[in-house]
């Protein structure tokens, strides 16, 4: 897969990358933004950052269509991170609290509470779910 870096507004390149839409993209995902929080210095949000596109692809795995699936990382301001993964579904993910003895459902409500935000923007080809990460102090 071929990883780019666009500039962005903020002075930092943004990176993406597009991976097929099956399970094992979660770890090339998690890759990307451990680069991108090395280069611009973040670290700190490297590995809540890891979970929450693990949890965004998991999400765009099991509920879009096609056969693929882009990853976006963006230093959105000096102490936020963007993740993001867009599918072509159009149809919004929903949080929901899951009971004690599901194995699934927690994706959502775990990206919303270490997301400072979190969303989902539709476009005319499917989607884009996004979360926002900010730096501690």
């Amino acid at each position: 897969m071929t990883v780019t870096a666009t500039a962005r507004p903020t002075g930092h390149p943004g990176y993406s990358e597009t991976l097929p839409r099956v399970p094992e993209s979660a770890a090339p995902a998690r890759r990307l933004v451990h680069q991108a929080c090395a280069v611009w210095g973040m670290e700190g949000l490297g590995d809540d950052g890891a979970l929450v596109v693990s949890e965004l692809v998991a999400n765009a795995v099991r509920h879009a269509r096609r056969e693929s699936i882009r990853v976006v990382v963006e230093r959105i301001a000096a102490g936020t991170l963007r993740v993001a993964v867009a599918d072509f579904s159009q149809v919004r993910p929903v949080e929901r609290e899951a009971d004690d003895g599901d194995e699934e459902g927690r994706g959502l409500f775990l990206v919303a509470a270490l997301a400072a935000d979190w969303g989902t923007d539709v476009r005319c080809w499917g989607k884009v779910v996004w979360a926002d990460l900010e730096g501690r102090g």
